[in-house]
């Protein structure tokens, strides 16, 4: 194995144990970190949770005075800067490794080059973008946080075949089998936000929490209504356990008074959004979302919400569960509204989409942006 290919070999291992620490380890990014003699792997580890050691740490305590002389597979450029633990650098500096390889450059204003220059000024030769495209694939939440300062926008729909989220009556429940829902859940278990129009949060009244069975949630999602006029019924769901779960009423700028304090006092938040349109008002809530630190938002809904997002450009990911079932009416809703798009050939592709079968259903996710 020439050494272009174990490098390779070596940080695919890192990105393996990277992605272990999604939804656990947001607003910080997913890292792996394998510590290697030649083909011998001497310590390996991952940022495991949010407050939790780093990567490297985790790994350097497998390795130990081994490190010495090794080489460090990083999936990110190790911090150099104080945050919830000490930085990554100094660690690396007192273990000595002969050469540390970087897939990934870090964005983030207080590392930005900081800790590759670090280690280089000590003498530890670093290479850098070592299967920079996969990295750069894996942490797409979180450099779009850290860069456009708002979160990845993931928007989820259960469908029929015949392209219907409910029948013309408005009836929804259930579209989709028992397996893709426990995938639902586990999405929103993931997720820093939940959110939803008023329409739907009134139609289908959600409780909108992660109800996993083999685990309990990764994170507690922030549940947001969208509800321009601060209308949400009292007796909703989402407004009765306000105060057990989060959440957040997103209203206009001139939504009336007294239903803001209505919320309010039933435990909502209530957060005014600026703009002309929803288009505006929308990029206006996920500028806040990405100031509170969310990393990834799950929209479930209704049609006009995702079509508002879809023609502004503003998915980022698709998860859509379409079910062996025909329930026509010209009258029953789509999952996406908004204007459209004028011919086929504007029609958005999916990248890199995968397929797979949950029991009856066909499970379709991708992203809109690479």
């Amino acid at each position: 194995m020439d050494r272009n290919d174990l490098n390779r070999w070596h940080m695919h291992r890192a990105l393996e144990l990277a992605a272990l620490g999604e939804g656990r380890v947001e607003p910080n990014p997913m890292v792996g970190c394998v510590i290697a003699r030649g083909a011998e792997v001497i310590g390996e580890g991952y940022h495991r949770r949010f407050g939790g050691d780093h990567a490297e740490i985790d790994a350097l305590r497998i390795a130990g005075p081994r490190a010495a002389g090794a080489e460090m597979y990083v999936t990110l450029e190790p911090c150099c800067h104080h945050g919830k633990t000490p930085p990554c650098t100094d660690a690396l500096l007192r273990a000595r490794p002969r050469r540390v390889v970087v897939a990934l450059s870090d964005p983030f204003p207080e590392v930005s080059g900081g800790g590759i220059e670090q280690l280089r000024a000590a003498g530890i030769e670093v290479l850098v973008g070592v299967m920079e495209d996969e990295a750069r694939w894996l942490l797409a939440p979180y450099l779009k946080r850290v860069t456009a300062g708002r979160p990845w926008v993931i928007a989820k729909w259960a469908m029929t075949l015949d392209g219907r989220i409910a029948s013309h009556t408005g009836s929804s429940r259930w579209v989709s089998g028992p397996a893709s829902r426990a995938v639902v859940q586990q999405l929103r278990g993931r997720c820093d936000a939940i959110i939803v129009g008023r329409r739907t949060a009134e139609r289908d009244n959600p409780l909108l929490t992660a109800r996993t069975q083999d685990e309990s949630p990764k994170r507690i999602a922030t549940r947001i209504v969208l509800d321009s006029r601060a209308s949400l019924a009292g007796d909703s769901q989402l407004v009765r356990t306000a105060a057990e779960v989060p959440v957040l009423v997103a209203v206009a700028a001139d939504a009336p008074p007294s239903d803001r304090e209505r919320l309010t006092d039933a435990g909502c938040e209530v957060f005014s959004c600026p703009g002309a349109g929803r288009a505006e008002q929308f990029d206006a809530l996920l500028i806040e979302l990405g100031r509170r630190e969310m990393t990834n938002v799950l929209v479930e809904g209704g049609g006009e919400v995702l079509g508002t997002l879809l023609d502004a450009g503003m998915i980022d990911e698709v998860h859509a569960f379409v079910a062996p079932k025909l329930i026509g009416g010209q009258g029953a809703p789509g999952p996406i509204a908004g204007n459209g798009l004028a011919t086929m050939s504007e029609a958005v592709p999916l990248v890199r989409p995968t397929i797979k079968q949950l029991d009856a259903d066909v499970y379709i996710r991708g992203r809109l942006t690479a």
